[in-house]
């Protein structure tokens, strides 16, 4: 009866149970984020890219250490 009581007592079982609900809720909810926002965020990235590939960065970049401070 002893053992009985024991078992009942500890709730180490149900706060893992706790857990691994939560974890699989958050998997969840990431999975759908990225099923909905996948495909436009790599629109967005190639987009970005074919910009940026475009832009002259300048060969020397000249600052002048002359100025008066304000």
């Amino acid at each position: 009866m002893n053992r009985i009581r024991t078992f009942i007592k500890h709730e180490d079982g149900a706060v893992t149970v706790d857990w691994v609900v939560l974890t699989a809720a958050i998997v969840g909810i990431c999975a759908s984020v990225y099923a909905y926002f996948g495909e436009p965020i790599k629109e967005l990235d190639a987009r970005s890219g074919a910009a940026l590939s475009n832009v002259d960065v300048a060969e020397e970049i000249s600052v002048n250490f002359d100025a008066a401070d304000p």
